[in-house]
This record gives C-alpha cells, sequence and structure tokens, in this order.
C-alpha cells in the first residue's frame, strides 16, 4: 500500500480521517502519520484497548460488549461510528480483534473485525481471519488492510 498516495488522494478530496484501534495500538494512526504532510488529512487516532476504553472514548456500549464481545462486526461498528462523530471527520476506521497468541474455538486468533465509517454514508463491516499467523504478523496484516480499506472508499467516491 502507498500510504503517500492515500494521503495524497484524501487530501484532494477533503477527506479527514480518525483511527479507532484495538488489536494494532496506533499502528494505522502511526503508518499515516509516517508520510510528511499527513496532518492536512488525519487528525487523530484512538488507541482503545480495554473495553473501558472503548465506551469512555468511543461511546461502546456495554451492552454490546457484553451481549458479543469487543471482537465483533458490532463493536467495529460502534468504535468507527464513534470516532466519526467524535473526531468530526469525515472518514473514520476502526479494528478490533485477537492478534495472539490465544483465541478460542468461536475467535481464533488471527480474527479482526473491521469498519469503516463516512458522513452520509453507511457504514462497511468485515471481519478477516487472517489465522495463526503470529502476534506481529497478525497486527502487520491488519493495519494494511485497513489501509486497502481506506484507500478503496477513497478511489470508490468520486465526491470524497
Amino acid at each position: 500500500m502507498d500510504v503517500a498516495a492515500l494521503i495524497h488522494e484524501a487530501r484532494a478530496k477533503g477527506v479527514t480521517i480518525a483511527t479507532a484501534e484495538s488489536c494494532t495500538a496506533g499502528m494505522i494512526a502511526a503508518a499515516l502519520t509516517d508520510i510528511p504532510g499527513s496532518s492536512s488529512v488525519f487528525d487523530r487516532g484512538y488507541v482503545t484497548y480495554s473495553n473501558r476504553a472503548k465506551q469512555e472514548m468511543l461511546g461502546v456500549r456495554e451492552s454490546s460488549l457484553a451481549a458479543v464481545g469487543a471482537v465483533s462486526e458490532e463493536v467495529a461498528v460502534e468504535m468507527a461510528e464513534g470516532a466519526l462523530t467524535r473526531a468530526d471527520v469525515t472518514l473514520s476506521i476502526a479494528v478490533t480483534g485477537i492478534a495472539g497468541p490465544g483465541g478460542s474455538e468461536h475467535k481464533p486468533e488471527g480474527r479482526v473485525c473491521f469498519a469503516l465509517a463516512q458522513q452520509k454514508l453507511p457504514t462497511h463491516v468485515e471481519t478477516v481471519d487472517f489465522g495463526p499467523l503470529g502476534r506481529e504478523q497478525v497486527r502487520a496484516a491488519t493495519r494494511d488492510h485497513a489501509l486497502s480499506l481506506i484507500w478503496q472508499s477513497l478511489t470508490a467516491n468520486p465526491q470524497g
């Protein structure tokens, strides 16, 4: 992923970005801000590793966490939509997953839920099972996939 091109495309379309990260703990924000001039596009990143942080910083409902757990599409959507409204940006990306080691039969190591929220558009949500690649590789794959989702949204929407 050419992150410089992503920043350029977002700037050209007037898109501003916030991240809401759990399993990556800021890796997506770091990748975006590694690019000089990214401050014209990147507003802020929320690292919400704990359930309490997800609730306090992003407005994730306790009932959602209790019903489906932090690693779920429902919580990813609440994270993305919370970041979108609280940061007052045009696009936000959220990730929550199990980088490993560990996991369970129902939520295996390498499962990550992604949500991309944009003003005036339905929130896109998907789950990717990267498999038990190891913690470092799952986190890197999550970062890269999140950046690809942002890129796809920028290039699929000609209005920005």
